[in-house]
């Protein structure tokens, strides 16, 4: 296994680990402000107007201000609550988001911690974000709260599985789960890229239908994982005041709102990984070296992220019949048909 630069250059000791850890954490919290101003934005220019503009040059200070202000809030919690559960479900929210980036591969030579089994680790922490739902709807004791999480909890197991099944697709492609493998897999240029076959002969041209489709599955149910629009109906406004974050105040709404934009990069993150190359430069070895290749692979992630914002003030909200008509009835059949075809593909190569 290749060695970290990261260890290697702070050693093995425990002050390193703590450093190591903690650089996700520092990313994220730069990339949630950056990610806040561009929701600010973009809805204001899809809209026809301006979005904040007084705090500092353009209103780019605004997530900072907005931070500041829910740092000041009162953290109220309501009377016939369940206090211990009401508490911790921010916190078991915010935790599953976090984690998964201890495997996220930024470049050849970062990655927090290269383990062998790194796609079915960040969908096994990904369930923490429907076990905080769940929790902190139900202990919320109020009708819309727990509404809300149950909508949750259904549309995200529903949309699990074919996801699930795209995840499953590629990793038979690539033979691996090691996403740094997956990644080197698709080394050589864009054209061999997994969304377009990967590598082989030019007999590959008839297994791109099946990986685009994967791509569009994976790129569907992580809206669903993310709440997203069209998928956003567990916190339907017009419905159901927030759903299951109604009663949070403060911080506690802050860490439901962090996680939340932590998992659109997370799901972004693993769409460039799987089908987009990772951190592989578009142009071969041309520009890919690891400043570079941290940049490739930011810039593919968060260009996804772009699209989650577009989406969300572009499109209308699904009702919930139709939710679960598009997963069972669509995507999974297209998934399996997908999956098997890629399979195929994979034994025959």
């Amino acid at each position: 296994m290749e060695q970290n630069f990261v260890y290697d250059l702070i050693g093995e000791n425990l002050i390193g680990y703590v450093i190591v850890a903690a650089m996700p954490l520092m990313f994220v919290l730069v990339y949630a402000l950056v990610a806040i101003l561009g929701e600010l934005k973009i809805s204001a220019w899809i809209q026809e107007r301006l979005g904040p503009m007084r705090t500092g040059w353009k209103g780019v200070l605004q997530p900072i201000a907005e931070v500041v202000k829910l740092l000041q809030k009162e953290d109220i919690t309501p009377a016939n609550v369940n206090k211990p559960l009401f508490n911790v479900a921010p916190f078991i929210m915010f935790t599953g988001a976090y984690a998964a980036y201890a495997v996220i591969p930024f470049s050849s030579v970062f990655v927090p911690s290269g383990i062998n089994i790194g796609l079915f680790y960040v969908f096994a922490v990904s369930a923490f974000a429907i076990i905080g739902i769940v929790m902190g709807g139900w202990a919320s004791n109020n009708k819309y709260s727990l509404l809300g999480a149950m909508r949750a909890a259904a549309q995200m197991i529903s949309y699990e599985i074919p996801i699930a099944i795209a995840i499953l697709a590629v990793a038979t492609l690539a033979g691996s789960l090691d996403m740094q493998e997956i990644i080197k897999q698709q080394a050589g240029g864009i054209w061999n890229w997994f969304l377009f076959g990967g590598t082989g002969s030019i007999a590959k041209v008839w297994v791109i239908p099946f990986t685009f489709a994967l791509f569009l599955i994976y790129f569907i149910g992580s809206l669903a994982e993310t709440n997203r629009v069209p998928f956003d109906i567990p916190e339907g406004e017009s419905e159901i005041v927030a759903g299951y974050h109604t009663e949070y105040s403060g911080m506690k709404f802050a860490m439901f709102f962090f996680a939340e934009y932590s998992n659109m990069f997370v799901v972004s993150a693993i769409i460039t990984i799987l089908f987009l190359g990772g951190w592989q430069s578009p142009f071969g070895d041309f520009m890919n070296g690891p400043v570079w290749q941290s940049i490739w692979f930011i810039s593919k992630a968060m260009f996804f992220v772009f699209v989650q914002i577009w989406l969300r003030w572009t499109l209308p909200r699904l009702r919930v019949d139709q939710l679960m008509y598009v997963t069972w009835k669509v995507m999974l059949p297209v998934a399996f048909v997908a999956f098997f075809a890629v399979a195929f593909w994979a034994m025959i190569k």
